[in-house]
């Protein structure tokens, strides 16, 4: 970054991701903006900017993770303490967008929540968002302002490329028909066959995977989705694939959101590696599953698109040019 960008441009952080904000910050050689949150003994959140930023452009970096409640306020809060110290513009980064999964009415007398908090955060006088892998394509369209959406297929792939050569053989497994597109993406980067899982859910925390269209025996099959919630789905495929033959499993997801039972499933599953991205913070609660854990940073990614937002550029070209990263 210039020293015209260290003077115009202010990188915050909420409590959820400082320590990715950090990295983002490293990559673009900024110092990371002067704020702070607190909480009141009767559980209200309160944000202080320590820095004048009338004028400048203010970017503020929050996932929306358990707690997911606590976190969007933190993250809604912050957008109005920058509005109010008039700053020009206001980015709103979401490394992961909670509530994604609220997406549509799928019976009646439901909520749409995922509109409600995209309506919450254009209120609150974010004049733009950066989301990354927000579960569902059509979220875009809830957002009134303009929205960046990134997606982890450069960090993804460019670690299973590094390690190709070790991999042999490989197939490359949806978990279930909706994850189809995203494993054929991979397919043909990785160059690797495709094999698709029919999942039966039995209920909301438990799955049942019947049949599996395709081959995996003798390959090395990597599975992935854009998040491992409870684990039901991703542990479940791969005791399919190896009773089919399959050599071993890696398992990838850019939000390791790996709640409820997702720790002791995950220990327990026949699945060699873990390969997950920073959006969410691993920390101490994935030492159950330390020793099949990699966790890679969306830092530069990010720092990327923050960077081409900043100059006006297009951040779509990032997803042509990701292999120079």
């Amino acid at each position: 970054m210039s020293r015209n960008d260290r003077e115009s441009l202010r990188i915050f952080c909420g409590r959820a991701s400082r320590d990715l904000t950090e990295r983002i910050t490293r990559y673009l050689d900024l110092p990371l903006g002067q704020g702070h949150t607190d909480m009141f003994p009767d559980g209200e959140i309160i944000v202080k900017v320590e820095e004048d930023v009338r004028g400048r452009e203010c970017v503020i970096v929050q996932s929306t993770y358990h707690p997911v409640n606590a976190h969007v306020m933190e993250l809604l809060i912050y957008i109005d303490c920058l509005r109010r110290a008039s700053a020009q513009r206001i980015t709103a980064v979401l490394p992961y967008f909670g509530y994604a999964r609220q997406d549509r009415k799928d019976e009646g007398r439901v909520p749409i929540t995922a509109k409600l908090v995209a309506n919450l955060i254009t209120e609150a006088g974010a004049d733009r968002v950066l989301a990354m892998d927000m579960h569902a394509a059509q979220i875009q369209g809830f957002f009134d302002i303009p929205l960046d959406h990134l997606h982890a297929t450069p960090v993804l792939v460019k670690y299973f490329k590094s390690i190709r050569e070790q991999l042999g053989e490989i197939a490359l497994v949806s978990p279930d028909v909706g994850n189809v597109k995203m494993a054929t993406v991979y397919a043909s980067y990785l160059d690797g066959e495709l094999a698709i899982i029919d999942k039966r859910r039995q209920s909301g925390s438990e799955v049942q995977s019947a049949n599996l269209i395709g081959d995996v025996k003798d390959k090395t099959v990597l599975m992935f989705d854009d998040m491992i919630t409870t684990a039901g789905t991703m542990c479940e495929a791969a005791k399919l694939v190896m009773d089919r033959g399959a050599r071993r499993v890696m398992a990838a997801s850019t939000h390791p959101v790996l709640v409820g039972l997702a720790m002791e499933r995950l220990a327990e599953a026949p699945i060699d590696k873990i390969v997950v991205c920073d959006t969410i913070p691993c920390g101490t609660r994935c030492k159950p599953i330390e020793d099949k854990l990699i966790e890679l940073s969306v830092a530069e990614l990010l720092g990327e698109a923050i960077h081409r937002i900043h100059h006006n550029q297009s951040v779509s070209a990032l997803f042509t040019d990701w292999e120079e990263l």
